[in-house]
């Protein structure tokens, strides 16, 4: 089988050898009756590690974040989010389908929320609207920015002040933590609910955490089941996202690093346009002038030994990650200066 470098996100990690070894050897029982060891061990480390009471496994953060919605929300409410953001751009509309809830867009500046227009947006006691049930936010965002620490603490205080829960999208958790330095128990003292996600950079093949107060992981769990994400014996994976948690964030520095240099390679290309705004992350997102078509851009890449995405809304999205060293951003970089 050939060796591609794979730039098409951080979700096309694999597990790494040692995760393969624990779930080898993972101490298994039937999670939906609770006794499975090494969920309760992963769901209790995962809580400590963000500071909240209590957490629960899920098979994505799509339906980690769907779940939080359906939780949090009474159907026929409306919930204030990003306009950009991963919710409202990339689940399939889910909310309409499972919460049942209106989404109303919040124009951010790269996931920033204005205060004046969020205050503006929160529904008041009229007959004709529908109340605010939830505040959504996305901290990193997945267009490649971090949100500050102040932005989330004014959005959380703003929801207390008028008694509405704040979800946080945390599915690059830890990368938003590696950029603001902080830990990432002090973005999380900003939501009432977070999800993060275990397959990406951290390299769990699945899997991802919804945390919160035990009161809202119990009534979670209930509705986990209820959207069929009720797992058996899924220890095996756990065990993958214990590793996933206590040894993968520290080599998140190198991911970020390596996108920084990929993205001052690419911007001395005078045919490419770095979005330098938006480079917190692991992420370089870029529009490419060529003669080439988009497909045929992504195919030549790919004869090449690269996987890439085809441009969203005209802008090429470059992911590094584990398994992306920095030959391979040479590489990268090599071939496009050929093809373009």
């Amino acid at each position: 089988m050939n060796k591609y470098f794979d730039f098409r996100s951080d979700t096309v990690t694999e597990p790494t050898e040692l995760m393969r070894n624990k779930m080898t050897n993972a101490l298994v029982g039937d999670d939906v009756y609770g006794d499975d060891p090494t969920v309760i061990q992963l769901e209790k480390e995962a809580a400590n590690c963000l500071g909240k009471e209590a957490a629960l496994f899920v098979p994505s953060g799509t339906f980690g974040n769907q779940l939080a919605l359906f939780t949090h929300a009474r159907r026929g409410s409306e919930v204030l989010l990003g306009h950009d953001c991963h919710i409202m751009m990339h689940e399939v509309g889910a909310a309409s389908v499972i919460a049942g809830v209106q989404l109303r867009q919040v124009t951010t500046d790269n996931g920033t929320m204005p205060m004046k227009t969020l205050e503006s947006m929160i529904r008041t006691d009229d007959i004709h609207f529908p109340e605010t049930g939830l505040i959504c936010m996305e901290n990193a965002h997945s267009n490649g920015s971090v949100v500050s620490i102040a932005n989330m603490k004014q959005v959380y205080t703003c929801a207390q002040k008028h008694h509405i829960p704040v979800h946080l999208d945390g599915a690059r958790l830890f990368n938003a933590a590696l950029t603001l330095e902080v830990d990432v128990k002090e973005i999380a003292a900003y939501a009432d609910s977070i999800m993060f996600c275990l397959s990406k950079g951290l390299c769990a093949p699945m899997g991802s955490m919804l945390v919160g107060s035990k009161a809202f992981i119990e009534k979670a769990r209930k509705k986990r089941k209820l959207m069929g994400g009720g797992l058996r014996q899924v220890g095996i994976v756990a065990a993958a996202g214990l590793v996933a948690l206590q040894e993968m964030p520290q080599y998140l520095k190198t991911d970020h690093d390596n996108a920084k240099y990929l993205a001052e390679k690419l911007s001395e290309i005078d045919q490419i346009e770095v979005e330098d705004n938006r480079l917190d992350i692991n992420m370089v997102f870029c529009k490419i002038k060529m003669d080439l078509s988009d497909s045929a851009f992504v195919e030549a890449l790919y004869q090449n030994g690269i996987k890439i995405n085809g441009p969203e809304n005209g802008e090429y999205r470059f992911v590094t990650h584990y398994w992306t060293p920095k030959e391979a951003v040479d590489k990268l970089v090599r071939q496009i200066k050929t093809l373009i």
